[in-house]
């Protein structure tokens, strides 16, 4: 980047780049790297830990630091977004769930479009809430890859579903009742 696209994305971002902003960046950045290492090796699951960490940090970090911006929490959805599009790539194809779990996933994704698109059309904007129920959902999820190894994919998924599925029917509560 040349020294002007530089100091616009600076002035963007609030004055500087931040560190947890630079943690979503980070993020993005190991997302991609997770493209390289076979699916549940032990390299892909350090990657995507470290990745996990750096969602967990970053609101964090925005908050004991004060640069909390508009920008910041759009950066982190796209980072969440690209790491969870990523991970799934990856993993999907290499495990063997039965037909009702799919099901169960896509049932979760349908109620995860439709509160985005009934946020969008409702409040004409994009509503992602950072719920309670949302952060659990997201730490469970963000656990299964890890038990796969020891316990295949059923058993770990199975909370995570649940979870997920209270986080997704809250979500769309909240949205149709513009509390988000």
């Amino acid at each position: 980047m040349n020294k002007i696209a530089c100091s616009r994305l600076r002035v963007k971002m609030g004055g500087k780049m931040g560190m947890a902003n630079a943690l979503s960046v980070l993020r993005i950045i190991l997302s991609v790297a997770l493209l390289a290492p076979p699916a549940l090796s032990p390299t892909f699951l350090a990657l995507y830990a470290t990745a996990g960490l750096t969602d967990m940090l970053d609101g964090f970090v925005a908050r004991q630091t004060k640069t909390e911006s508009e920008f910041g929490a759009k950066l982190d959805s796209a980072a969440d977004l690209i790491f969870t599009v990523v991970s799934l790539a990856k993993i999907l194809p290499t495990v063997a769930a039965p037909a009702w779990l799919w099901a169960w996933v896509a049932v979760i994704a349908v109620v995860k479009v439709a509160n985005v698109v009934s946020g969008l059309v409702m409040r004409k904007r994009l509503i992602m809430p950072h719920t309670t129920a949302n952060k659990a959902a997201g730490f469970v999820v963000f656990l299964v890859p890890f038990a796969i190894p020891t316990f295949g994919v059923v058993a770990p998924s199975i909370p995570a579903c649940v979870v997920a599925t209270f986080a997704a029917i809250q979500e769309g509560h909240l949205i149709r009742m513009g509390r988000s």
